[in-house]
C-alpha cells in the first residue's frame, strides 16, 4: 500500500475500509483480501474482505437514506453531482494511476477512462430536472389522467474490474440523480478506484448511506451477491459482467421480482466490405481491439474481411500490431498492459492453440509471456467453428475472417448467442443502412471504432443483457412509473364540458 501511496498526490484517496453509511469501515469479520498488481503480481495493499452482515449495515444505511434522499429538490442532487464531477476531473491523474495499478491498463488509457466516468456525473447532474411525467387525455370530463415518475428505491451496483470507475459512475449517477440510494460491489481486483470513489463522493456532500461501497474477494463475492439479491429493501439490481453471472443473478432477484439491468458479455463482429476506407477500417480496428488489451465488452472480436481486400487488409493490420508496445501500465510509451489474472492469459493462450489446430496461420505474435502478458497476435484463415470465433476472447488476438457476400457476412455476424456491439466499415450508404438494421446487436459503429458515449444508450439485445446504461434512457432504468386517476365529481353548472 505504501508503494502504491507514494504515487499519488493526494494520498487520502485511498482510505483504508470500504464506504458504509458516510464511514470507511473494516469487515465486521475483520478479514482482508490483498490487491495485486496484475503487471508484476506484487500486492498494492488490502481491502475489507466483507461478507452478509456487511451488506445487511450498507443496506440498512442505504434505505434509511433514500427516504430523505428522494425528497431533496432535483436541482440539489443535481448540484451534488456537479461537485462529485469537479472533484473526480480535479483528481484525474491519482484515480488514474490507482487504476493503473489495479487492472494494469496504460495510464494514458486510465486517464481516459477518468473523464469518461466523470461524464455520466455530470450529464445525470443536468438530467435530474429532466424526470417528468405527463398529463393524459382523459376518459370523461369527470376525470383527469396523469402519470409522474419516482424513484425506485435502493439500487445494488455490481461492477466489474475492466472500467472500474466508469462503470461505478454509469449506474451511479442515473440512480442518484433520480433519488435512489446504491450499494455498490465492485470487483475484487479493483476496489481502489471504487474506494477512492467514495471519498470524492463524500467530499462533494453526498449524504450519507446515500453512496455504499461493499468490498469482498472472489471468495466472498457469491454471499455478497447473494445477499444483494434476496434483500427485499433493495428494489432494483445492475450488473455488468459475464453471461454466466448474469444469469445467476437475474434467477436470484427472482425472488423479490427486483428491476434488473445487465450489461453482459459480447463478440462483436467488425465487417470491412470491399468498398471501405482501409485505412480508417485499421484506425477503427485498433482503437477497438486493442483498448485496454482487448478486455472492453464491446471489443471489435471477430474481425470479418471481404475477399477484395482480405490481403491488404491484413498487412495493414500487422504493420500497426507491430507498432504496438507491451509493458507496466504506468511506463512511458506503454500501449499494452497485461491480462488481469492468469485465467485471463491463459483463455487467450488455448484459444490461439485451437486455431492453430483447426488450420489458422499466426502471422504475428501468439506467445503467453510471464505475469500475464500476451503478445498482440494476428491470426488468418479463421473460421466460425474455431473457438476464438465462438468465444468472447478479452485478450489482445485479432482474427481475420473471410468472407464473399453481405448476406455471408450478416450471417456470420448474427450466428452467436451475444449480441451487445457491431462494426461495420463501408462507403455504401445503402449497404451501411441495410447490414446495420440486420445486425442482431444493440449497438452498431458505421466507419466508427470507439462507440461509447455518456449521450448514447449503451446495452445489449439476445444474451448481452436487458436495459440501457448512459444517455437520457438510462436514468429510466431507476424510475418507477405511476398512474394517478383524480375524480373530479360533478361538473361546475353553466361551464361548456371536456371535448
Amino acid at each position: 500500500m505504501q508503494r502504491l501511496l507514494g504515487r499519488l498526490q493526494d494520498a487520502s484517496l485511498l482510505q483504508l475500509g470500504a464506504y458504509v453509511g458516510g464511514a470507511f469501515v473494516p469487515a465486521k469479520s475483520a478479514r482482508t483480501f490483498e490487491v495485486l498488481d496484475p503487471a508484476s503480481g506484487s500486492v498494492l495493499g488490502s481491502a475489507p474482505d466483507m461478507g452478509k452482515e456487511d451488506v445487511e449495515a450498507a443496506v440498512v444505511a442505504a434505505e434509511q437514506a433514500f427516504r430523505s434522499w428522494r425528497e431533496q429538490p432535483a436541482k440539489e442532487r443535481g448540484a451534488v453531482l456537479r461537485r462529485w464531477y469537479d472533484l473526480v476531473m480535479s483528481n484525474r491523474e491519482d484515480l488514474a494511476t490507482i487504476m493503473t495499478s489495479e487492472c494494469g491498463k496504460p495510464l494514458p488509457e486510465a486517464r481516459a477512462e477518468v473523464a469518461y466516468a466523470a461524464s455520466f456525473l455530470e450529464f445525470f447532474a443536468e438530467e435530474s430536472r429532466r424526470v417528468e411525467g405527463c398529463v393524459h387525455t382523459p376518459p370523461s370530463s369527470s376525470k383527469r389522467v396523469f402519470t409522474i415518475k419516482q424513484a425506485v428505491g435502493v439500487s445494488a451496483l455490481v461492477t466489474p474490474w475492466n472500467f472500474p470507475a466508469a462503470m461505478i459512475t454509469r449506474k451511479a449517477a442515473p440512480a442518484i440523480a433520480a433519488g435512489c440510494s446504491v450499494v455498490v460491489k465492485p470487483a475484487e481486483a479493483t476496489p481502489f478506484t471504487a474506494i477512492a470513489l467514495a471519498e470524492l463522493s463524500r467530499r462533494a456532500g453526498v449524504p450519507a448511506g446515500v453512496y455504499n461501497v461493499v468490498t469482498c474477494s472472489r471468495g466472498n463475492a457469491a454471499e455478497v451477491g447473494g445477499a444483494l439479491c434476496a434483500d427485499e429493501r433493495v428494489k432494483k439490481l445492475s450488473f455488468t459482467g459475464s453471461t454466466a453471472v448474469g444469469k445467476q443473478l437475474m434467477a436470484q432477484c427472482a425472488g423479490t421480482v427486483k428491476r434488473v439491468s445487465l450489461e453482459l458479455g459480447g463478440n462483436a463482429p467488425f465487417i470491412v466490405f470491399d468498398d471501405a476506407d482501409l485505412d480508417a477500417a485499421v484506425e477503427g480496428l485498433m482503437a477497438s481491439k486493442f483498448r485496454n488489451a482487448g478486455q472492453t465488452c464491446v471489443c471489435a472480436n471477430r474481425i470479418l474481411v471481404q475477399d477484395g481486400v482480405y490481403e491488404k487488409m491484413t498487412q495493414l493490420v500487422v504493420e500497426r500490431v507491430k507498432r504496438l508496445k507491451m509493458g507496466h501500465g504506468l511506463e512511458e510509451g506503454t500501449t499494452i498492459g497485461p491480462l488481469i489474472s492468469d485465467a485471463g492469459a491463459s483463455k487467450v493462450e488455448k484459444q490461439v492453440e485451437d486455431a492453430k489446430a483447426k488450420g489458422g496461420k499466426v502471422i504475428f505474435g501468439g506467445n503467453r509471456k510471464e505475469n500475464n502478458f500476451f503478445e498482440p497476435t494476428v491470426i488468418t484463415e479463421v473460421d466460425p467453428s474455431m473457438m476464438c470465433a465462438e468465444q468472447e476472447t478479452f485478450g489482445p488476438l485479432v482474427p481475420l475472417m473471410r468472407f464473399k457476400t453481405e448476406e455471408e457476412a450478416v450471417r456470420i455476424a448474427n450466428d452467436t448467442k451475444a449480441g451487445l456491439a457491431a462494426y461495420v466499415y463501408t462507403r455504401d450508404l445503402g449497404r451501411s443502412w441495410r447490414v446495420s438494421e440486420a445486425l442482431e446487436y444493440g449497438m452498431v459503429g458505421v466507419n466508427e471504432g470507439i462507440i461509447s458515449s455518456d449521450i448514447a444508450p449503451f446495452g445489449g439485445v439476445k444474451e448481452s443483457g436487458l436495459g440501457r446504461e448512459g444517455s437520457k434512457f438510462g436514468i429510466e432504468e431507476y424510475l418507477e412509473m405511476k398512474y394517478i386517476c383524480l375524480g373530479l365529481g360533478k361538473p361546475i353548472q353553466g361551464l361548456p364540458s371536456m371535448p
